[in-house]
């Protein structure tokens, strides 16, 4: 799709709260920042759709974490995929990375649908870990891979470790704002805060509000002249919906020299000295964001 109008600032995720109803929900809108992710590396396409997915869910789940700290969501399997990571921090980095075989990933796209989480991980499990820092123990929960698309995944997780009523939709694609095509994302998440003796059952709002969910379009989610606030009106605009403030987004990466050196460190000496390239330099490229590293034999024995 191509876009003349004049683009709505994009790499934010914020809360909102149906109007007195016992729904709240977080909508994440990338632009810039997945693009930089997804563009690090030559993605298949679909390999970069649940990539996409992925950092968007991340960004969504994270956002509601009460204290600084990261929350990693991957999957894993025997699928063409063999591994799928999304990494947040509460200071609104985000980061991914995809491990795939490119020969089975283009056997399973020969078709008119567009393979799903469930084709390209196969039997596996979905995870997602909480890291509060080094003095604190990190929380992790494990589901199996149940559903065809990761939305579904995660609703399945929730369900199963946190059994909390939640709705997941999530939207990767590429657009035109003026400067070629460029990756975007968005997703968009729902969950029903427990009845209590104040507040009743929460049954009723909880399906009136699945319904209005489920109108969502992909493209709704990606669209760069539709503001968050525009698309939670439409969607929502019978109840009513009071939208927070949201939280910037950026990617960015945690490698850096210092830790590759460390790393390398780790070594034994021959080991090192097997990984010197004709040019008389190890290198190292980072999975991530795709920066190469070239250190000398010298700089890393210095750092052990």
């Amino acid at each position: 799709m191509s876009v003349e109008t004049t683009p709505i600032p994009d790499d934010l995720v914020g809360p909102f709260q149906i109007e007195g109803e016992a729904v709240r929900g977080r909508l994440v809108r990338l632009g810039p920042a997945i693009d930089e992710i997804l563009a690090a590396h030559a993605y298949p396409e679909p390999v970069a759709n649940l990539l996409g997915e992925t950092c968007a869910l991340a960004a969504l789940v994270g956002s509601a974490l009460k204290f600084d700290g990261r929350l990693i969501v991957q999957a894993q399997g025997d699928g063409p995929v063999r591994y799928v990571v999304a990494d947040y921090d509460t200071e609104g980095a985000l980061r991914g990375y995809c491990r795939f075989d490119p020969d089975e990933v283009a056997a399973v796209s020969k078709g008119f649908a567009r393979p799903g989480a469930r084709t390209l991980l196969g039997q596996g499990v979905f995870i997602m870990t909480v890291d509060q820092g080094p003095e604190m123990d990190r929380y992790q929960g494990v589901t199996a891979i149940e559903g065809e698309t990761l939305a579904l995944c995660a609703e399945q997780y929730f369900a199963q470790s946190e059994q909390t009523p939640t709705r997941v939709r999530l939207a990767v694609g590429q657009a035109d704002v003026g400067q070629g095509l460029s990756w975007r994302a968005g997703g968009m998440l729902i969950q029903n805060i427990a009845a209590d003796e104040a507040r009743g059952s929460t049954e009723e709002a909880w399906t009136r509000s699945q319904a209005f969910f489920e109108t969502i379009g992909e493209d709704e989610l990606l669209d760069p002249s539709l503001s968050s606030q525009t698309l939670l009106f439409r969607l929502f605009h019978e109840d009513g919906v009071r939208v927070f403030e949201p939280k910037p987004l950026r990617a960015f990466c945690r490698c850096s020299e210092e830790r590759i050196r460390n790393v390398l460190a780790s070594f034994e000496v021959g080991e090192q000295s097997d990984m010197i390239e004709p040019d008389g330099k190890i290198h190292v490229t980072c999975e991530y964001c795709s920066k190469v590293y070239r250190l000398s034999p010298d700089e890393v024995k210095a750092q052990a």
